[in-house]
């Protein structure tokens, strides 16, 4: 996954060698979160012109396929949970809730899928009105409905327990260990030396996007902090660390 050492580094170099600014820990700290969720939640839009492409033929394929390279990065943050004892017959969501992928009752799963049935999805009042008034898709136990707002509010209601998948909210991982963490990145350091931020991974948690989103997550924080970087710069500065670690 993409080291928030790396993109802090890149970054005040990049900043303070073009004289546009200075970046400081603090700084970077309060942006990193942003920076990976806005580009988190454009891997949404995307996806869909990915879908596009490939419908219209225009898809490269295979391992070179932007709709499959889009989803593999999407699939890290895939999760599943089991939601049981619905409060005044509303479950309750996720915490870590980004985009609900689909529901189905029962919370159980073996070698031949989860049991329990599908649920359809509905996000508004009318609609579930709707489903409900009628005689012919009225909610069965068989053929449950939910409508997700604040909660998810199944029916029939004498369902007691969910397995909802879904793609959770980007968190980070531990530097020093690579273990998930619902902490968010951060650049972590010790001002041992007067004027030096010495890193300690300790201290610091990793973006939970995958190392192929360095520059993405560089130029976004930049934007966020009011500089303008192009590509090039990142893409330069990337080439010149590589070169440099493969001479060492």
């Amino acid at each position: 996954m993409a080291s928030v050492q790396r993109v802090y580094a890149a970054l005040k170099a990049l900043v303070n060698k073009d004289q546009k600014g200075f970046v400081t820990p603090q700084i970077f700290n309060s942006f990193a979160s942003v920076a990976q969720t806005n580009i988190y939640n454009r891997l949404f839009d995307e996806q869909k012109n990915a879908l596009r492409f490939r419908r219209a033929g225009v898809d490269a394929g295979r391992e070179m396929s932007k709709e499959k390279q889009i989803k593999e990065d999407l699939s890290t943050f895939v999760k599943v949970d089991t939601l049981t004892g619905p409060s005044s017959g509303v479950f309750t969501k996720p915490t870590d809730l980004g985009r609900i992928i689909s529901i189905r009752t029962g919370n159980t799963f073996s070698d031949s899928g989860y049991s329990g049935d599908q649920v359809s999805i509905v996000y508004d009042q009318d609609d579930i009105d709707r489903v409900l008034s009628s005689s012919l898709s009225a909610p069965t136990s068989g053929a449950p409905v939910a409508l997700v707002s604040s909660g998810i509010e199944i029916f029939p209601t004498n369902i007691s327990s969910l397995k909802i998948r879904y793609y959770k909210l980007p968190e980070g991982l531990l530097a020093q260990t690579g273990a998930k963490t619902n902490a968010q990145p951060r650049f972590g350091y010790s001002s041992s030396v007067a004027g030096v931020e010495l890193y300690l991974d300790t201290a610091s948690v990793d973006f939970e996007l995958p190392e192929h989103y360095f520059g993405e997550l560089v130029i976004e924080i930049a934007q966020l902090i009011g500089v303008n970087l192009r590509d090039a710069d990142v893409v330069n500065y990337s080439t010149a660390e590589i070169t440099k670690e493969e001479n060492n």
